[in-house]
């Protein structure tokens, strides 16, 4: 044999990086006194995001699920009393393959007791400026870098409205589903590529796309969500809510994903209900967060593709 697939596609040095800027986000927490904790990777239980596909195992000869992310273990041990505590470890997604993507990679989670989204965003600043050697941060709205790129409200925008824009700004060959497919289009093809270099903090996000965020009015009166996206250079690097608390609501939404799973033809896993049990036990008021770390470690590089920051990536796995 000769094709050296048995060879790592980072390099050695890109590896040290890797083990440098682990141990520095450690520091990071600790000097903060924010305790590491460990979740499971394997569970009985699968992500209802509609968007995110569960990789199946096989556990004692039943079906069984790798974390798409920590979240709902970390939710279980605050809800027990933990306090604010991260997980930095392996996540795994089906389908997510690419430059940017590896159906395994590592994510950084945390949660902060107290907190809201906003307090938490200075936190995610903190912690980017911190490892990329960026001074500049701007927070903005969603809706204001809507009304500044495109002109465009998108919280009150027609469905036909948006569409419209989408259609006039992006070299489409298919017709949007639905509002937010428009708006997930928009900011993927025309807003993040135009934003600088600098660190972008951007929240209030669509009542529709609040996930497991709350949902409170804004300035205007409008539902919004209170989650948070964080972007270096137009590569998203995190995502973070104000989390709900509401059990019943979370239960909701939990029925609604798989509502939507099943009218899309869309797999339908077992969702988490002892998330339910422990929101119903009382998930103390916080704010969390995930980062991607393989991401964060190409842009700390100066890497282009995600095969250069991890030593075995699926195609060599």
């Amino acid at each position: 044999m000769s094709d050296n697939t048995w060879r790592p596609t980072a390099s050695i040095a890109a590896l040290q990086q890797r083990a440098d800027l682990l141990s520095r986000v450690r520091g990071f927490f600790a000097e903060r006194q924010v305790l590491e904790v460990e979740v499971p990777v394997l569970s009985r239980r699968a992500t209802s995001d509609p968007h995110i596909d569960s990789i199946t195992a096989l556990c004692n000869g039943d079906a069984a699920f790798l974390a798409t992310s920590p979240e709902f273990g970390l939710k279980r041990l605050l809800a027990a009393g933990m306090g604010d505590c991260y997980y930095l470890g392996k996540a795994f997604r089906e389908g997510e393959a690419g430059g940017r993507h590896n159906p395994e990679f590592t994510m950084l989670e945390w949660y902060r007791c107290g907190w809201d989204d906003r307090r938490l965003m200075g936190e995610v600043g903190d912690l980017l400026g911190e490892t990329l050697g960026i001074s500049t941060v701007e927070s903005v709205s969603y809706r204001e870098l809507f009304r500044r790129q495109l002109d465009l409200d998108p919280h009150t925008a027609s469905d036909s409205a948006l569409r419209n824009t989408a259609e006039r700004h992006l070299d489409l060959s298919f017709t949007p589903a639905d509002r937010d497919e428009c708006l997930d289009l928009l900011m993927s093809h025309y807003l993040e590529p135009r934003m600088g270099g600098g660190i972008t903090l951007l929240y209030n996000f669509p009542a529709s796309q609040a996930a497991l965020a709350r949902v409170v009015a804004d300035e205007t009166g409008r539902p919004v969500a209170r989650r948070f996206e964080a972007y270096v250079g137009g590569l998203e690097l995190a995502n973070g809510y104000w989390e709900l608390t509401d059990a019943e609501e979370q239960l909701r939404r939990f029925q609604a994903d798989h509502r939507y799973r099943g009218a899309h033809k869309l797999h339908v896993y077992p969702f988490e209900e002892r998330l339910v049990e422990a929101l119903q036990a009382g998930l103390p008021d916080c704010a969390g967060v995930a980062l991607g770390i393989d991401r964060l470690l190409m842009l700390a590089g100066g890497y282009r593709r995600i095969e250069e920051v991890i030593a075995f990536p699926i195609e060599r796995a």
